[in-house]
């Protein structure tokens, strides 16, 4: 999604655009995935596993041929030959649509509103802003907007492009802003005269959030590989520690900062300046006490969603007591994960890491971390908030 959203910034050429609006079950690619085909036939992007998308590129040179949008759904495919369908399972619907780019000025219904939206869109994302994008899905006839419709509100309530109804863009804008503010993406309806009552209007609302941040504390190859893999999971990551000598780039290259300071002073003063939240993560991996308990007794009072600390289970119990001795009670020590990694019976700094990086993500979206064939139900859950923009370059 994130290298369509780069291609809509610069593209002067008419193009075509297909989203997935909507996923039932195993599908295989979330709603706001995206693939973007220009005239010449290139592409960007991907709206499946692969199982559709040959059949999603024809259509989107019917799209560019005759400009008239196309809502299109695909699910499990049958036994007759040359039927398209995904292998995988699940089902999935998905808007193709041509969008004319333009300079952003044109007025409600002009043929560069869309791109003006998208435009907008592609350039809050780039900026790691939280960011929604109103498309419109469906309309029944008589509708006051067109299917494929677009516009764009930024984490400040600004609004971009337009859906041809000034009451749908009054609407639109301000439910945008509030879909916003629970960082989930979501599906909305409106009646055909744009009020908020009734149905007609089928509006997805695709939310990005800006990169979960992790703070690693320690310059152990530990931390080394986790650094490495938590940016290839698209954290924003900062190494710290207060050892000039080993906390350098040369040692951290995957470090998207690397700061010299007592880690529990850096996170009190990022604390204080509204610089760390639900989602981000803080990693204890130093082994030191003087450096552990200290940033363990800020990490645990403060607002963030995943507190983890390295060691043995008898290096655990008695940081616990000493974190006792600090004052902290029982409810703070309950957010601690120690010793930090789901059973992977690994050893060497990279597997340690897959381990502690594997509990981060199964804490954050709830997972149970066992394996799936002991689980039933739906492989691809809801997890209920706004994707991750792709690890910053």
């Amino acid at each position: 999604m994130y290298a369509v959203l780069d291609a809509i910034a610069s593209e002067r050429e008419p193009f075509a655009l297909a989203t997935v609006v909507s996923t039932w079950s195993s599908a295989p690619r979330e709603s706001g995935a995206r693939m973007l085909v220009r005239s010449d036939g290139s592409v960007v992007g991907s709206v499946s596993g692969g199982c559709v998308e040959g059949d999603v590129y024809a259509l989107a040179g019917e799209v560019l041929a005759d400009g008239a949008p196309r809502l299109v759904r695909y699910g499990v495919s049958d036994e007759v030959a040359g039927a398209v369908g995904l292998t995988c399972g699940g089902t999935i619907e998905v808007l193709v649509q041509r969008v004319e780019p333009g300079d952003g000025s044109a007025p409600a219904g002009d043929a560069d509103a869309a791109a003006a939206a998208l435009t907008a869109f592609a350039a809050a994302v780039a900026a790691g802003r939280a960011t929604a994008l109103a498309t419109v899905v469906d309309g029944a006839e008589g509708a006051v907007t067109s299917q494929g419709a677009v516009l764009s509100v930024d984490d400040v309530g600004r609004a971009s492009g337009a859906t041809g109804s000034v009451w749908l863009d009054a609407a639109l804008a301000a439910d945008a802003a509030a879909v916003l503010e629970t960082g989930r993406t979501a599906e909305l309806t409106y009646g055909v005269d744009g009020s908020r009552q009734g149905v007609g209007i089928r509006v997805l609302v695709d939310v990005v959030a800006p990169p979960p941040r992790l703070i690693v504390a320690g310059v152990t190859d530990f931390a080394a590989a986790v650094v490495s893999m938590a940016r290839f999971l698209g954290f924003e990551v900062t190494l710290c520690d207060a050892r000039s000598a080993f906390a350098t780039r040369a040692r951290f290259p995957d470090a998207h900062e690397v700061v010299i300071d007592w880690p529990h002073r850096y996170l009190a003063g990022e604390q204080a300046a509204g610089r760390v939240d639900a989602r981000t993560v803080v990693l204890v991996l130093t082994h030191d006490p003087k450096f552990d308990e200290p940033l363990l007794e800020v990490a645990l009072g403060a607002d963030v969603g995943f507190v983890g600390a390295m060691g043995s289970r008898r290096t655990h119990a008695d940081r616990l007591e000493r974190l006792r001795e600090r004052g902290l009670d029982e409810q703070a020590l309950s957010r601690l994960h120690s010793p930090v990694g789901l059973d992977l019976a690994g050893r060497s700094p990279r597997e340690t890491a897959v381990s502690i990086m594997s509990h981060v993500v199964a804490a954050r979206a709830g997972g149970s971390g066992r394996p799936l064939a002991e689980l039933s139900g739906p492989i691809h859950r809801d997890a209920g908030a706004g994707r991750d923009p792709a690890p910053p370059a």
